[in-house]
């Protein structure tokens, strides 16, 4: 995949740039690619590219003139003596006047095609992000965030990197058979010699970067490789340390170090032999060209002033010849990085809406959800299914334990309920109406699910608690002491208005999690969903934030509570003191429901049910006790 790479440009496998085909198909997906990308945004574009051709022109235009100048008053003047005051201001006037003609056309071109490739950029990445939004879970547990991160970042970039030359190379086009008419026109000799010379430049140029393109690209993989290593080592500087791997990572960051240089040296070595080649070749040609012209002045085939813009014209047409090598260098990495990009536009795994909405249009102002699982099957492999034929009734207002061992499926089960994902067969409904049916965002705003891993953003604790909401202060209070995390809220240096640096990192596992549940009951859900968002508390703790919740959920005010009217909570839960708060549990094994009933009845009947729950008490006062002798 393209890498991004710090303070580098982004690359691209081996393997990505061989399979997308021969130069023929690099030139048409890649130019297809940036001409409709100049016709999205053809109010710059088009100005960018009349630009450019201002640009190439004054620079012909330029060489004209300055043998005109040459011609009729520089030469004039040495063979007379002395030079009119006409005749100086005229040339003054002619030269200042195409210096300023080609300098706006040079801003313009720098301007508008600068905006007309960041506004693509961000065109793209603006649909990537509402795809990515869109995108089922499913997709994006395939789709790790670190290729995300690279398609919206370094892809997008190199799509649209070439959009910059571009009108540029348009214009030098222009410039080379503008300047080829004019060399014609004055000396067809030197314009014979001037179009054996320019080829060669462009001929030099294609080969460097064929040369060193691959020796760059495997120096910035290996920088890229280096950078992952170092970021994993200060990510896990506590694993490092505490297992003694200190020496290990010092040997694998040396390693690829190492790596780097000799890549690094690879590339430098071809560099340094091109690059006098690529700088000496087009001073080269202007000696020839004056070589043979002084010779033609010489025996009076022709005029001084011819020769003076003819050679003007080989000097100026150096480095505008070298853009073009570099915008046709990197187009196999824009069609790379098309091809990524339009992959992820393309993906249609999206969960399906309709127009349905609850009664109360989800805004979570009426009763608790009544929830159904019906005949419900589903697996991340379609082959292999996780959970089958789950049956659950979830009556408003109730509250649920869902209990099972490591692996049994009651993640998978609570995400379906949540409307992470969609059954693979079966029905899930709300208020009796398939999820399915129901349009965008009525979901979500009857339903909320905490998670075992959360995330906190990397601002205050207002904001992580109410997020986009209209929360006020006193609700964000209340949410906080139902989740027991008022009090080191309030101990924080500015209270709520305290950052909680990147992903919570100022605070304790327990504390995030708390944070996490705040932040899911000030939105007054109608289904609250816990899967195991109390793990990093110890067991009293856990014990006084379910039951909080609980009371909360029965609250009939409103002002305390998840909602107006009796909520439905559902716990994933472990311990027995969490578990006897339930009004009914749940006992799946093996992806299936295979008991329901009170915690009483449940131990008493089932076997497997009542050895996982003794096990976990087990552990838990090993916990407890090695807490109390650590203290």
């Amino acid at each position: 995949m393209l890498r991004q790479i710090k303070g580098g440009r982004p690359v691209a496998s081996d393997e990505e740039l061989r399979s997308i085909g021969g130069t023929g198909r690099i030139f048409r997906v890649g130019f297809g690619g940036l001409l409709r990308g100049g016709r999205d945004e053809w109010r710059t574009f088009v100005p960018s590219v009349l630009a450019a051709l201002v640009q190439g022109g004054a620079i012909v235009a330029a060489a004209s003139g300055l043998g005109w100048v040459t011609s009729n008053v520089i030469t004039p003047a040495f063979t007379s003596g002395h030079t009119g005051v006409g005749a100086a201001a005229t040339a003054a006037a002619v030269i200042v006047g195409f210096s300023l003609l080609r300098v706006s056309g040079l801003a313009s071109r720098r301007v508008l095609s600068g905006i007309t490739q960041f506004r693509l950029q961000a065109r793209y990445r603006r649909e990537l992000t509402r795809r990515h939004q869109r995108l089922s879970l499913a997709w994006h547990r395939r789709n790790p965030p670190g290729q995300m991160l690279s398609t919206v970042g370094s892809d997008v970039e190199a799509v649209w990197s070439p959009m910059m030359p571009f009108p540029f190379a348009i214009g030098v086009l222009f410039m080379l058979l503008a300047g080829v008419a004019a060399t014609v026109a004055a000396d067809r000799v030197l314009a014979l010699v001037a179009t054996v010379l320019v080829p060669l430049i462009v001929a030099v140029n294609l080969v460097y970067q064929r040369r060193v393109a691959p020796r760059l690209r495997h120096a910035q993989q290996m920088r890229a490789h280096v950078a992952s290593i170092a970021h994993e080592s200060f990510e896990g500087e506590q694993v490092v340390r505490t297992l003694g791997l200190r020496d290990a990572q010092t040997r694998l960051f040396a390693d690829a170090a190492t790596r780097l240089r000799d890549a690094n040296v690879r590339a430098g070595r071809v560099t340094a032999a091109f690059d006098p080649v690529v700088e000496l070749l087009p001073t080269t040609g202007v000696l020839v060209v004056l070589l043979v012209g002084a010779n033609r002045v010489a025996v009076g085939a022709m005029d001084t002033g011819v020769l003076i813009q003819v050679t003007y014209l080989l000097t100026t047409m150096a480095f505008p010849l070298q853009i073009i090598g570099r915008l046709l260098s990197g187009l196999p990495l824009s069609v790379v990085g098309r091809e990524r990009v339009g992959r992820t536009l393309a993906s249609d795994e999206e969960l399906p809406y309709g127009a349905g909405v609850l009664a109360d249009d989800g805004r979570g102002d009426g009763a608790g959800l009544h929830a159904r699982l019906d005949g419900v099957g589903f697996g991340y492999d379609p082959a292999h299914p996780v959970v089958d034929g789950l049956d659950l009734d979830l009556p408003p207002g109730t509250v649920t334990a869902v209990v099972g061992a490591t692996g049994a499926g009651k993640s998978t089960l609570v995400s379906l309920l949540g409307r992470l994902f969609d059954p693979a067969h079966g029905t899930v409904t709300y208020d009796g109406r398939d999820a399915r049916d129901l349009a965008p965002g009525q979901a979500t705003g009857a339903v909320a699910l905490v998670a075992q891993q959360t995330f906190l953003f990397d601002d205050t604790v207002r904001t992580n608690v109410a997020l986009d909401g209209p929360s006020s202060d006193d609700e964000i209070w209340r949410a906080l002491r139902s989740a027991s995390a008022d009090r080191f809220v309030a101990a924080l240096p500015h209270g709520l208005d305290t950052v909680l640096g990147e992903r919570g990192a100022t605070l304790s596992g327990g504390q995030r999690q708390r944070i996490a549940l705040a932040r899911a009951v000030v939105r007054r859900p109608r289904l609250l969903i816990l899967d195991d968002a109390t793990s990093a508390l110890d067991t009293r703790v856990e014990r006084d934030i379910l039951a909080r919740l609980r009371d909360a959920v029965r609250e009939t005010t409103g002002t305390a509570g998840l909602s107006r009217g009796e909520a439905t909570l559902l716990v994933v839960a472990y311990r027995r003191s969490s578990i006897v708060l339930a009004d009914r549990v749940v006992f799946v094994h093996d992806g299936r429901i295979t008991a329901t009933g009170t915690h009483r009845e449940l131990f008493a009947t089932v076997p497997a049910y009542r050895d996982l729950v003794g096990a976990y008490d087990d552990a838990v006062e090993v916990d407890e006790l090695a807490r109390v002798v650590g203290t």
